[in-house]
């Protein structure tokens, strides 16, 4: 259980303790974590502050879950196989499980059985946008210390760098096979490519759910009449006009193996994204079954297409109960009984109790285009750091390891499953110290239910720039200037206030100084291990 201090002003760099007294600590927990675990990362320096204040119970903790792996893996021969699920523009309403479903006209059944059977995420946080969220997943970091900082669009030159360590590249030298299946939307060109990057195989679009929309607006406005207007109505005709007009090319469904590059086994066309959806549910249903027989464990990394506005597919666009002129509806139908089949074939397989499946939303819902859009109860959308913007569904499963029906308050970040993979895998010491990681290794908070997790802070990015903070239950939104010399802002007891309504600074002014070292220790840590930098061409 991570231990409350009331004192929030001392952390690594700052601590009011003699260098003598700081040392015999730190080398307490080295020496103890270390032994615990095989391994010691350049945690953020708030996280650093809490493994020194937590080290005794954490470290016998940690033994004892690390008992219950090795005996799990005693009993399959083999680590346990992880499959990372990452839904698209899905918010906190949106499910039924988080007082949507029915209510919401997108009854999603299969989903809420995830809550059922194992562990339901009720402070689960991703970035703000979808390429920011991604990146944080597949490296255990925010998106600006990769050089990333923008969600990115065909023709852009930025991308994963090279020498970022992926999920993929970790699990694979420790012996797992790897795949992935969906948007992968971190970089274009080929050294960003998921199988350069770590995974075996790959199948997958490049770009987010808008340049689906694009192929079809010649043919929509070539029509005798017109019914309404598209999206984007000002796209230049084709996708062969496009690259005539900018010089640049819209690839359609790739195909890629480590080793021997990429294919674009399907040009982009109106039902591309459909198709897309489908052909990945066929294909990862054969890899599971695959590699169950396999005595190697695998990580299956699916980052689904459905709640997009291109398009939907016909059979689940009138079912019962949905709202069939809101064409996320059918596609989050779709992507509801695509879960029932993927964890159905897991359960066929004979593999449940060895594999751990964890289901989390990029973002919260894309407005702008609304009413074919998501919802959230939370103020704030896609793109915001308020709570709807980046409080997102999550659910994770693992009969016989994770207690069905858990639903703990515990933070719980996206940048968290980089390192949790880590300690699944027993790989802890394949995680790079050459730089700040900021995920927290959050196994002790599935294993061992509501308490238990590791996190008590959060740091909000928007781009570049750090626009909010939460520590413990309240978070701090950062305003742009100052009143009389008073630093401007917003702070929410989200607790109390998970709607963030009542945010009036002047009722925590005592909290003025404790965010400001929380920044500030994190700020140092940028110093210390600089941000990476890579040309957007933007402005």
């Amino acid at each position: 259980m991570l231990t409350k201090t009331a004192n929030f002003d001392q952390y690594p760099g700052e601590l009011n303790m003699s260098k003598g007294n700081y040392c015999r600590v730190l080398g307490f927990f080295i020496l103890s974590f270390v032994f615990s675990n095989g391994f010691a990362y350049e945690a953020d320096a708030p996280h650093q502050k809490a493994m020194l204040d937590n080290a005794k119970e954490w470290t016998q903790q940690d033994k004892d879950i690390n008992a219950r792996l090795q005996k799990l893996e005693q009993r399959f021969g083999k680590k346990p196989n992880i499959i990372y699920i990452l839904a698209d523009d899905i918010g906190w309403g949106e499910l039924g499980s988080y007082l949507g479903g029915k209510l919401r006209g997108t009854p999603t059944p299969n989903l809420d059985n995830m809550a059922k059977q194992g562990m339901q995420f009720l402070s689960h946080y991703s970035e703000p946008s979808c390429t920011p969220t991604r990146l944080a997943l597949l490296t255990g970091r925010h998106p600006v210390r990769t050089g990333v900082d923008i969600v990115l669009w065909p023709g852009q030159t930025q991308g994963l760098a090279p020498e970022e360590v992926t999920v993929a590249e970790m699990l694979s030298d420790a012996g797992y096979h790897t795949a992935m299946f969906g948007k992968w939307h971190v970089g274009d060109l080929e050294q960003h490519a998921p199988e350069n990057q770590g995974f075996d195989y790959a199948y997958y679009g490049l770009y987010n759910g808008a340049i689906y929309s694009w192929v079809n607006q010649k043919n929509f406005y070539e029509q005798q009449t017109l019914d309404g207007v598209g999206h984007f109505y000002d796209f230049p005709g084709t996708f062969e006009d496009y690259k005539n007009k900018y010089n640049i090319e819209i690839l359609g469904t790739l195909e890629g193996r480590k080793g021997k590059g990429r294919k674009q086994i399907k040009p982009m066309g109106p039902e591309s994204m459909v198709e897309m959806e489908a052909d990945s549910i066929k294909k990862m249903k054969k890899y599971i079954k695959d590699k169950a027989k396999s005595d190697k464990p695998f990580f299956l990394y699916w980052a689904s297409y459905a709640q997009q506005m291109a398009s939907s597919p016909r059979e689940y666009r009138f079912k019962e109960g949905l709202d069939h002129r809101n064409n996320q509806s059918a596609q989050l139908a779709q992507h509801d009984d695509y879960i029932k089949q993927l964890l159905d074939t897991v359960n066929d397989a004979g593999i449940a109790e060895n594999t751990l499946v964890i289901w989390v939303s990029d973002n919260g819902p894309m407005y702008a285009f609304w009413p074919d859009a998501g919802y959230s109860w939370l103020r704030g959308a896609k793109g915001e750091v308020y709570e709807g913007g980046v409080r997102t569904p999550g659910f994770a499963v693992w009969p016989g390891m994770i207690e069905a029906g858990e639903q703990p308050m515990d933070m719980i970040s996206v940048t968290d499953l980089f390192v949790t993979a880590a300690r699944v895998a027993g790989v802890e010491n394949k995680i790079p110290s050459d730089r700040v990681i900021d995920g927290i290794d959050q196994l002790p908070l599935l294993l061992n239910g509501e308490g238990n997790g590791r996190r008590d802070y959060m740091f909000y990015y928007s781009g570049k720039d750090l626009k909010a903070i939460r520590m413990e239950d309240h978070k701090l939104i950062i305003v742009p200037g100052s009143k009389g010399g008073l630093p401007n802002y917003e702070l929410y007891n989200l607790i109390r206030d998970p709607g963030e309504k009542f945010g009036a600074m002047y009722n925590h002014l005592w909290a003025i100084v404790p965010f400001q070292r929380l920044v500030g220790s994190h700020k140092k840590m940028i110093r210390k291990f600089p941000n990476r930098k890579i040309e957007s061409g933007l402005f």
